[in-house]
């Protein structure tokens, strides 16, 4: 019939727009990844900026791939929802590199504005002095938290199989057709501070970081003075700036994913998986060309391409 067409037709598209952006997005971080791998043969170590960025792409290639596999599924055999226990561990892996991927990132940001920010205060120098001891942990940290994400998914999704509940799965969101109970709430909760706390991090990185940006350029003005540290500053906070936009909107989005996932409001839950998908692609692209190696391979490539 027309309609069932009309159906068939919007997931076809939905299906090929998200597997587009899925894997444009596992091609860049591939690249970031082979590149990392590659000087890591070379020069036989990683620096603590390397490490973050290693990380970060292999996380966002196993999110986009668990998350795209998740979805594909949700469209083309939504029954395998009901199938204990595949659709708890694809929900729960998918949280998990999900996670992951936005904590790396915060690494990311914290390690530019200890590295790059100009502060007297005793403890930042500490921590100056003490960061590549200190990013280890703090991805040590990312993944036990992220893991931690990764079981609370398990647990909620555990619980609304066995509560013989009619729900349909987008991503890592969930509409149900019964009123939310205590423990899906608490649940929902914990995700969201974990997002927000990620978030924050963000925050406070670009917050400082623009402080030292600005008293920085104020002391040179003050000495008539030319500072190479001055670049510095500025290439590191055009990064983290752009970061903390798209870092923002992708928040919210998660956010209205969940509220509209139970409202059954398709249409913007699509559109709003659209840029949850290019998301990790997007970003990725930004730290290549704010990476002078990275971006160097690139453009190499690229020229290579162009010559043939």
């Amino acid at each position: 019939s027309p309609e069932q067409y009309n159906v068939t037709s919007y997931g076809a598209t939905i299906v090929a727009i998200v597997t587009l952006e899925a894997f444009v997005g596992m091609w860049i971080n591939a690249f970031i990844l082979c590149v990392l791998c590659i000087g890591w043969i070379k020069k036989k170590t990683l620096n603590s900026n390397e490490k973050i960025l290693l990380l970060l792409s292999c996380s966002r290639i196993f999110y986009l791939c668990s998350s795209w596999v998740n979805y594909f599924l949700s469209i083309v055999y939504p029954n395998y929802l009901y199938v204990h226990p595949i659709f708890q561990l694809l929900a729960s892996s998918t949280s998990f590199f999900n996670y992951s991927n936005l904590w790396f990132s915060a690494c990311l940001c914290v390690f530019y504005c200890i590295k790059i920010a100009n502060f007297r205060n005793s403890f930042f120098i500490y921590l100056k002095v003490k960061i590549d001891w200190i990013v280890p942990w703090l991805l040590l940290g990312s993944v036990l938290s992220a893991l931690a994400m990764g079981i609370v998914i398990y647990d909620l999704t555990e619980t609304l199989q066995s509560n013989n509940l009619t729900f349909t799965c987008l991503g890592n969101f969930w509409e149900t057709s019964i009123r939310m109970d205590k423990h899906i709430f608490s649940s929902f909760f914990l995700t969201g501070f974990g997002y927000a706390a990620s978030l924050m991090a963000v925050i406070f990185s670009a917050v400082f970081l623009l402080f030292s940006l600005w008293r920085h350029k104020c002391n040179m003005q003050i000495n008539s003075m030319k500072d190479l540290s001055m670049e510095a500053h500025i290439k590191a906070m055009k990064s983290i700036l752009s970061f903390l936009v798209m870092y923002t909107i992708n928040f919210l989005c998660l956010i209205l994913a969940i509220i509209y996932t139970m409202k059954n409001e398709n249409t913007v839950t699509f559109l709003i998986s659209i840029y949850l998908y290019a998301f990790p692609g997007v970003h990725s692209l930004i730290l290549i060309f704010s990476n002078p190696k990275l971006e160097k391979a690139l453009l190499k490539i690229l020229s290579c391409m162009k010559c043939e």
